[in-house]
């Protein structure tokens, strides 16, 4: 459950295993939202099929869908807001500049 991880105060990313990961871009409507979410559980069903059948080009083709799912969420790709802040998605919590909101959180 999404909600069960912190959140930034700007809202751009969550914790989770302490490492920030971009949330979804809050300007897609909830239907886009949706179709998206879809999409990318479609394309992670294929990935786990390909594995199970050991087929490569299957495999490439579903990874690939993943990226294009996760880019339309704005989960990868370029990042949603526009402000010039940097990404940093993957980056601890403690050595960003979330670093003293995470301190704040008691983690």
């Amino acid at each position: 459950m999404a909600n069960a991880f912190p959140h930034t105060p700007d809202g751009r990313y969550f914790v989770a295993k302490n490492r920030l990961w971009r949330c979804t871009d809050p300007r897609l409507s909830e239907a886009e939202r949706q179709r998206h979410v879809n999409d990318l559980m479609d394309a992670r069903r294929a990935v786990k099929s390909a594995k199970g059948q050991d087929d490569e080009k299957a495999l490439r083709q579903a990874r690939d869908n993943v990226q294009a799912a996760k880019e339309a969420l704005g989960e990868r790709g370029p990042v949603w807001w526009d402000d010039n802040a940097p990404d940093e998605t993957g980056m601890a919590p403690h050595n960003s500049s979330y670093a003293e909101w995470w301190e704040q959180q008691g983690r």
